[in-house]
């Protein structure tokens, strides 16, 4: 196949480019970099199935030749960048998605759209089923993203059943691993430089909220499965191990050698979800899905990038 990936320098583009290259695809990652990293694509630089362009996916997209398929993955993806980049997040929700579909449309290619567990807002239900609605605040500062990306799966949806294209949509849960970004802002970045620090971890409210963590290995074998699926309704992919955040602080500690203990500070987010994990029935039924890498296993891998790459930074000694 040929494949173009927006979003192709992020955390989650640069793991799908490496598995597409590995299987013998070639690939073309798109992104303008406002929160992606070429360092994070760099080892692919010269190879012969890979090309990087630097491009607005809220521009107009052109591409020569023929494709095979588009994983719209762009977008700012934490709530550190999405309240520095509300316009930008919106845009490249709405618009953005409008022009990937389009381009898919015209080389008839598959589209994939990388939405998020956050559809599901501060949900009511719990796990989360892909059936439900989700309880979203449209105008609270996180609904820049939330509804960004509900309105992408509504766009999707609509080029489906009035283009006929062929639409992926996989709803991603909390996910880890080397490549995240250091001021990423959420859980496992803060955590894991505050322990390699020797500081008390910083947990927000009473450390109750529940997340699910999985990681990159498995989403990206979750989202290279869906895209091969005939499947068009939204798939969650995650892990269902649901931890609270004051239990994950203690792996984290305790993986580290972090003898600073935790923090506990005032709750930070406002609609910040209380709990959140995936109802994985139809990933299992549909793709034969399942997570494999466990939280240990994947923070073993994760941590030593981190260290690194502070290190290589000058902030850690």
């Amino acid at each position: 196949m040929r494949v173009l990936i927006t979003g192709g320098a992020g955390f989650l583009g640069s793991h799908l480019s490496d598995r597409f290259i590995a299987e013998g695809h070639t690939v073309i990652a798109m992104d303008n970099l406002i929160t992606g990293n070429a360092q994070n694509i760099a080892h692919l630089f010269g190879h012969e199935r890979f090309r990087f362009m630097k491009h607005d996916v809220t521009d107009y997209i052109h591409i020569d030749g023929a494709l095979d398929a588009v994983l719209h993955f762009a977008s700012p993806a934490s709530p550190v960048d999405y309240l520095e980049l509300p316009i930008q997040t919106l845009k490249v929700g709405a618009l953005g998605t409008h022009k990937a579909l389009g381009l898919a449309k015209e080389k008839n290619a598959r589209f994939l759209l990388a939405s998020t567990s956050e559809v599901y807002g501060d949900p009511q239900i719990h796990p989360q089923p892909e059936s439900y609605y989700g309880h979203v605040n449209p105008i609270g500062p996180r609904g820049v993203y939330d509804e960004a990306k509900r309105f992408a799966e509504a766009m999707t949806m609509a080029y489906h059943r009035s283009h006929g294209v062929q639409t992926r949509i996989v709803r991603i849960f909390n996910t880890y691993g080397p490549r995240m970004r250091l001021r990423d802002g959420r859980v496992v970045p803060n955590f894991i430089q505050q322990a390699l620090r020797h500081e008390p971890i910083t947990v927000y409210g009473d450390g109750s909220q529940t997340r699910s963590f999985q990681y990159v290995s498995d989403l990206v074998e979750g989202v290279y499965r869906l895209l091969q699926s005939d499947y068009s309704d939204p798939v969650n992919i995650g892990n269902p191990q649901e931890r609270t955040i004051l239990q994950f602080a203690e792996v984290i500690n305790e993986l580290t050698g972090n003898p600073a203990g935790v923090v506990k500070q005032d709750m930070r987010t406002q609609d910040d979800p209380q709990v959140r994990q995936p109802d994985i029935t139809r990933a299992g039924q549909i793709l034969g899905w399942a997570p494999r890498v466990s939280l240990q296993e994947g923070l073993q891998q994760t941590i030593p990038w981190f260290r690194n790459e502070l290190i290589t930074r000058g902030e850690l000694a």
